[in-house]
């Protein structure tokens, strides 16, 4: 077994590894079902007719899965330009002042609890094996599992939402449009709920913390968003 896989066995058995994927389904698939609900709810709360709700409910979804995709591109890739900059940056410095770069590099390392003689000799021996690969990892804190991906961001975020508010668009097709408040509500906080324990427990977390946290929040948002539609006393029937 090389030290590669080595290395990939022991970040199965992590994490952290899976942040930035698992940070944008998660954020996708939340706002999925929150925004999709508290649009269907506001609408249901202002018309006792279906079409209204099913309408405004597909627009949202539509509208929020492209929103979604493409924001987290673009914040993504702003990202990206930075870590890019910062790397060439860094390498031209490794070109002009390599003595100055590998005593920043042991300084790092005695910083962290080395010796200064052992932290010296660590910064020689990751320079000759690679030194551009060290300063990234060690002076700039970029490494495989922390760098920006935009374009997994983008599909994970876009699909995620999808996945998330097409559960409360089935609400609004398949059940009574009297008191379809608060059949949305039910589910909402059932997907919610379902959710944040998946993702808990996918990153290795409380799923009671979790569950609790989404559930809490989805309720605030739906109901603040069921008032507005009964301030206003539009009738869209």
């Amino acid at each position: 077994m090389t030290k590669k896989e080595e290395l990939d066995n022991y970040l199965d058995n992590h994490y952290i590894h899976k942040s930035n994927w698992l940070r944008a389904a998660v954020l996708g698939a939340n706002d999925g079902i929150l925004s999709i609900s508290s649009i269907a709810i506001g609408m249901a709360a202002a018309s006792d007719q279906r079409e209204p709700v099913i309408l405004a409910t597909l627009a949202g979804l539509v509208a929020g899965a492209l929103s979604m995709a493409a924001g987290e591109y673009v914040s993504v890739s702003s990202q990206t330009d930075v870590e890019k900059s910062d790397i060439e940056r860094e390498e031209q410095e490794l070109k002009d002042m390599p003595e100055l770069e590998l005593q920043r590099l042991a300084t790092i390392y005695e910083s962290r609890g080395l010796k200064k003689e052992t932290a010296l000799l660590v910064a020689q021996e990751l320079t000759e094996h690679d030194a551009l690969g060290a300063h990234v990892r060690d002076e700039l804190g970029i490494t495989e599992i922390s760098q920006a991906k935009p374009l997994q961001a983008a599909l994970a975020s876009g699909a995620s939402f999808i996945f998330g508010g097409i559960l409360p668009f089935l609400v609004t097709l398949f059940f009574p449009i009297k008191n379809m408040e608060y059949y949305l509500y039910f589910f909402a906080i059932l997907f919610l709920g379902f959710l944040g324990g998946l993702a808990a427990y996918t990153g290795g977390s409380s799923i009671l913390k979790a569950i609790l946290r989404v559930t809490f929040w989805g309720t605030i948002a739906m109901v603040l968003t069921a008032v507005v539609g009964h301030l206003f006393g539009v009738n869209l029937s």
